[in-house]
């Protein structure tokens, strides 16, 4: 790890202002950029914690009937906080890591990673969620962009995120039992306009959208209906937990498992 110098602030006005320094980087609950970090695989002269704003934590509901979690709001707490708001997201969040790992990880610190094989992108993409930051607000859809990519600007900042609340939802998880990431997760999300399939940890590309089950399930909410559907294996990840056919074949697994259990 190389020598960084840290900064606590307490507003999000000093953060954004922290962050606007020579290579200064954002640290949410630590538990994907720490490791980078030791590997040195990044080197930020300044680290600025999020942990200490108080106006970046906690769940709400909005007017519009949308749950709102802010950008550094733990694991632990969407879990417990979203158990009756949204059951499906509060699952999925309770399923990430270990006890450790839910009580620092953030779903802002997730989300700004973007790791392809972490939870919450699914939910985010699936639920058509909105991301808001300290400048904007960005839409699911036109967030993720690959591996470890988003649509963040340098020094941008994850304050809330907006989930709608489906009809009905699910997420089903492919364990990887010694890190506890997906190898397959699929979270299906029922709305009155339509469904939506969102899978992470499978693809090369990052978290996706499966068109072809959203449209079978949009026409017959059932496992059935994703009878004879398959991906290609071809940009699927291979590796000595799963080859890239073996992930093609969970991706269809979860999904019929997901929208049997919403």
């Amino acid at each position: 790890m190389y020598n960084f110098e840290f900064e606590k602030p307490t507003t999000l006005a000093d953060a954004v202002a922290a962050l606007g320094g020579d290579d200064a980087q954002a640290l949410g609950g630590g538990q994907t950029l720490i490791p980078t970090l030791k590997q040195r695989l990044a080197g930020p002269t300044t680290l600025v914690s999020l942990a200490s704003i108080a106006e970046l934590q906690g769940v709400c509901t909005g007017d519009d009937g949308a749950v709102c979690i802010g950008g550094a709001t733990t694991h632990g707490t969407v879990a417990a906080e979203t158990a009756t708001l949204y059951p499906a997201l509060s699952a999925l969040a309770g399923q990430i890591g270990d006890p450790a790992v839910r009580n620092r990880g953030t779903i802002g610190g997730s989300l700004a990673n973007n790791d392809p094989a972490a939870c919450y992108p699914a939910a985010a993409l699936g639920s058509g969620a909105t991301i808001k930051t300290n400048t904007r607000e960005i839409a699911a859809d036109d967030y993720f962009q690959g591996l470890f990519t988003t649509a963040l600007d340098e020094g941008e900042i994850i304050t809330e995120v907006r989930f709608p609340v489906p009809e009905k939802a699910a997420y089903e998880k492919f364990v990887q039992p010694a890190s506890r990431f997906a190898m397959v997760g699929v979270f299906v999300a029922k709305y009155a306009d339509g469904v939506r399939v969102a899978v992470t940890g499978a693809s090369e590309d990052g978290v996706f959208r499966w068109s072809e089950a959203e449209a079978a399930l949009s026409a017959n909410f059932a496992p059935e209906a994703l009878d004879g559907l398959s991906l290609p294996a071809d940009d699927m990840i291979g590796d000595l937990h799963g080859t890239k056919p073996y992930r093609a074949h969970l991706v269809g697994v979860m999904t019929k498992r997901a929208v049997a259990a919403a």
